[in-house]
């Protein structure tokens, strides 16, 4: 583990942390609250982030080996998120944040075990029109920020 794996894992997890922390605090009411702009309920969204770290590292994982990520597309995305929305819509606050702190634990330990060789290799990403971009990159852009990019969303959304 090198200086900069460990300070993305932490970010990662500090994020997280931050997302559950505020999650499991919100009322029932708010769990179901649908986001502005987004249409998920809450309770959806954290289950969300939750759920896509696997993908995410899975990703960062093939531009580390130097391999392009292909087949990638925004509309897929969009599709897959909808997937998720109609499966889980009652997905419970137990339920979300388990698989929050397991699958963020386990995204960070996989940041951990890579190298600084590794956050640097680039390879062209699809859902970037095919950009160049870095396994580091690729972790800051997806999986470190996500939790917190959807945690401002959500405060916003339960802002009295």
């Amino acid at each position: 583990m090198s200086q900069r794996t460990n300070a993305l894992a932490d970010r990662l997890e500090q994020g997280a942390r931050a997302l559950a922390s505020f999650a499991s605090a919100v009322t029932d009411a708010q769990w179901q609250t649908r986001v502005p702009k987004d249409g998920r309920k809450v309770g959806v969204v954290v289950h969300h982030v939750a759920s896509v770290y696997p993908l995410e590292i899975q990703l960062a994982q093939a531009l580390a080996q130097g391999q392009p990520v292909a087949g990638v597309t925004w509309n897929a995305v969009h599709e897959m998120n909808a997937g998720h929305a109609k499966e889980n819509d009652a997905v419970t606050k137990e339920t979300a944040l388990e698989l929050l702190r397991r699958n963020s634990a386990a995204a960070a330990a996989a940041i951990r075990a890579l190298s600084d060789e590794e956050l640097d290799r680039a390879a062209p990403v699809s859902l970037n029109a095919d950009a160049p971009l870095t396994c580091q990159f690729m972790l800051e852009d997806h999986a470190v920020r996500h939790s917190y990019h959807h945690l401002a969303r959500i405060r916003e959304a339960l802002k009295p």
